[in-house]
């Protein structure tokens, strides 16, 4: 499905305010002093990965050429820049009839990265390109978060599946956004309709736990849920003795019962004693899932109990501690003037300071060298020639061309895409423990 065909159902309808004033401010001064229209060369990249991960997961591409496709200073907005004096009438002027005609290169959604991979580059003159730096950057430091600790999770639940169950723990849109990710990431499934309804994310729930306690029995519950929704349906069984709800399930849905969940408790255990339960009653197809407050750790800890799904919520939508990925954008060439017809050359430029905040300058190419055996063992980057070598393995691909987008594709395609790419690194990549970036950069 292609998801800007549903326009933008839970979001403002322009982005041009998710913006630092400082943008709007460097722009008039830029208009002013001549040098706006330079060509210009923006990256977003990251310096490190979040302390103790072995890989990034590249994550809310396509909402960022939503974004760039909805950048339009409309009436409304204007008025706001000029009643609070934010930037001045010619400003104001540029601002009205601001398009993005620039270019976009990137890491497909849904790609690994790690330090210093070019995960965006922005081209453009420097008032188009300038204005983009913070939406960009709320977009993919989110999503690539979130995207990143759900990637984790499908490694510790392996084949079974998970279920993004993390809207109530964040802002309304950021849940929406948190679920796209989280598919790309290896979730099956999203609890947040909106989420469903914007993305074509297969959506899931029952009942909870005010369900069972609005009725005057546990059993009256049960048979009010299973006359509606049918057998098939889930049962929430810790809300009084879980060994009792378990019995009174079976005995209102039959042994053709779909699933329990446990939410709360010993997990480790539960999930052990209603297996054994299940089996006894003869409802040895109904699946357990189970849910709490969980991480990639105790999905790992449960890996050999009998669980057949797990719902995460506040862990994923958060990052699983680690809520950004610090990416940065920055400018790494220049023109030393403004040429409309392009013919100006551009040059390296770079930010040098203390405190381990220096960037490399150039218009950088990636690429992934594999080993004889197929296997990822370096992330290298470059801004000459590509070497003749490394020509199929470059990373980059086309998002917008003059303007236009060129880049959007199915969600599927993004989580297919971290699937194949995640399977492409090191065995070591998958290890939960702490540890360096699972593939060294080499800068050419």
């Amino acid at each position: 499905m292609n998801t800007a065909d549903l326009g933008l159902p839970v979001a403002v309808p322009s982005t041009a305010l998710f913006t630092d004033r400082y943008e709007l401010t460097m722009l008039q001064a830029a208009l002013r002093s001549g040098t706006a229209d330079r060509a210009c060369v923006f990256e977003v990249f990251t310096r490190r990965l979040p302390e103790g991960r072995r890989y990034g997961v590249v994550a809310g591409t396509g909402r960022v050429l939503d974004a760039v496709e909805n950048f339009r200073f409309d009436g409304g907005v204007l008025d706001f820049l000029a009643d609070h004096g934010i930037v001045d009438e010619p400003t104001l002027r540029w601002l009205a009839g601001y398009r993005f005609r620039g270019d976009i290169w990137g890491y497909p959604e849904g790609e690994v990265y790690f330090p210093g991979s070019p995960i965006m580059r922005v081209e453009g003159t420097f008032a188009e390109a300038v204005l983009l730096e913070t939406v960009v950057l709320s977009i993919l430091n989110h999503d690539s978060a979130v995207a990143a600790a759900a990637s984790r999770m499908a490694v510790a639940a392996g084949d079974r599946p998970l279920i993004e169950m993390g809207a109530r723990r964040t802002h309304e849109l950021a849940a929406v956004a948190a679920a796209r990710a989280a598919y790309v990431g290896g979730f099956a499934t999203t609890s947040d309709l909106a989420a469903g309804f914007r993305y074509n994310i297969p959506t899931v729930g029952t009942s909870a736990h005010a369900f069972t306690l609005l009725h005057d029995s546990e059993r009256d519950a049960f048979t009010a849920q299973v006359e509606t929704l049918g057998g098939g349906t889930t049962l929430l069984v810790d809300t009084y003795d879980v060994a009792e709800a378990v019995r009174t399930a079976v005995e209102v849905a039959g042994t053709g019962l779909g699933a329990v969940r446990i939410d709360s408790g010993d997990l480790l255990l539960l999930a052990h004693r209603v297996r054994h339960q299940l089996d006894e009653l003869g409802a040895r197809n109904t699946r357990i899932v189970v849910t709490s407050d969980l991480d990639e750790y105790a999905i790992a800890s449960l890996a050999a109990a009998p669980v057949d799904a797990y719902g995460v919520g506040t862990q994923l939508v958060t990052g699983s501690g680690h809520p950004t990925c610090s990416m940065v954008y920055k400018l790494v060439a220049r023109a030393d003037r403004a040429a409309p017809d392009g013919d100006a050359p551009l040059r390296p430029v770079a930010k040098k300071s203390m405190g381990g905040k220096t960037s490399v300058g150039g218009r950088k190419w990636a690429a992934r060298r594999v080993d004889a055996d197929g296997v990822a063992e370096a992330e290298v980057i470059g801004s000459g020639e590509v070497p003749e070598e490394l020509r199929d393995r470059l990373l980059q691909v086309p998002l917008v061309r003059g303007g236009e987008i060129v880049g959007r594709e199915p969600l599927d395609a993004a989580r297919e895409r971290h699937l194949t790419a995640r399977a492409g690194l090191p065995l070591s990549a998958t290890q939960l423990s702490r540890g360096e970036p699972v593939l060294p950069t080499e800068y050419v």
